[in-house]
């Protein structure tokens, strides 16, 4: 009897566990739980700790922390990396908050859209989809060779390299360009 509850009970744990794993998706090195938010999931990744600075020298950590939804194409170090030299040292001044935030929120959606929600959007589109950031500013995604990407106002593109990291708050897609608003 006793082995057949060992048994039992390894089964159930191995039908549960690959849901469990399922979900979950490593950035930057660490784990992204779905159960966790937006921004307590980011500071764990090796790879956006500039955009974590960012992100609370704008004063937007409370709002990655409710209840959203929100769809978030979070740029790598990188990707900031890429920008000209001293201008995420600039952006995070103080007397530059406005600016931050604007950028900032130029990576954010509000809902949560997966990447088949993106693709959906796509091919209702013709081939592009316009997408309202929370700045008010428009991202157009579009699909090339399997993957998405977007372009910004100024032409810029970014290409989605990890997609669908859930988010009790919605969802992630690693990018590998900071966009740009007008």
């Amino acid at each position: 009897m006793k082995k057949l509850f060992i048994a039992a009970f390894a089964l159930v744990a191995l039908a549960v566990a690959p849901k469990t794993y399922a979900q979950t998706k490593m950035v930057g090195g660490a784990a992204m739980y779905p159960t966790k938010d937006i921004v307590d999931n980011a500071v764990n990744s090796k790879d956006h700790t500039t955009l974590v600075a960012a992100v609370k020298a704008a004063g937007l950590v409370e709002t990655l922390k409710s209840a959203g939804p929100f769809t978030v194409f979070a740029p790598t170090n990188e990707a900031f990396d890429k920008l000209p030299k001293g201008t995420v040292e600039s952006l995070v001044k103080p007397e530059n908050k406005e600016t931050l935030t604007k950028i900032l929120t130029y990576h954010v959606v509000a809902g949560k859209l997966s990447a088949a929600d993106l693709v959906a959007k796509i091919k209702a589109g013709m081939g592009k989809a316009q997408l309202k950031t929370v700045s008010g500013g428009t991202l157009t995604a579009m699909k090339k060779g399997g993957k998405i990407y977007l372009v910004d106002e100024k032409g810029g593109k970014s290409w989605i390299t990890i997609a669908n990291v859930f988010q009790k708050n919605g969802v992630i897609h690693v990018v590998n360009t900071v966009l740009m608003p007008n």
